[in-house]
């Protein structure tokens, strides 16, 4: 079976080679500069007062978007609780509640990560020093 060809790591002035994307010592850093999901405030309050919330309220996707490919709303389970319109860091940043249920909206796993890829490009720690 042929291999893949090796390409240089995806972090920019890294010169080591792997098999796609980062190099494990680029990848081990970027995920500690990330942090855990508690210390990126998705803690207990989130999955208590948020996230078990905005799924009992919206069991089912409720994405509208056309370029998602579905009917207007999805419909598929819901098992993400997403914030919408404006995202965790603009509530705080506004001094507003971002565990406050009216916050979000529920998204099934493949609304989910196409909204999070449109709207986060390169993910929460992109331009982060």
């Amino acid at each position: 079976m042929p291999r893949r060809a090796l390409t240089i790591c995806t972090t920019p002035g890294c010169p080591e080679y792997t098999n796609g994307g980062r190099c494990t010592d680029c990848q081990a850093k970027a995920e500690a500069r990330r942090g855990t999901s508690t210390q990126r405030g998705y803690g207990a309050q989130h999955r208590t007062a948020f996230r078990a919330a905005v799924i009992a309220r919206d069991p089912h996707c409720v994405c509208t978007e056309a370029s998602h490919d579905h009917g207007a709303p999805c419909g598929a389970p819901s098992r993400h609780a997403d914030h919408h319109p404006r995202d965790r860091r603009e509530l705080v940043a506004a001094g507003e509640d971002p565990n406050d249920p009216r916050h979000g909206r529920g998204l099934c796993g493949r609304c989910h990560s196409r909204e999070t890829a449109r709207h986060q490009p390169g993910g929460w720690a992109a331009g982060q020093p």
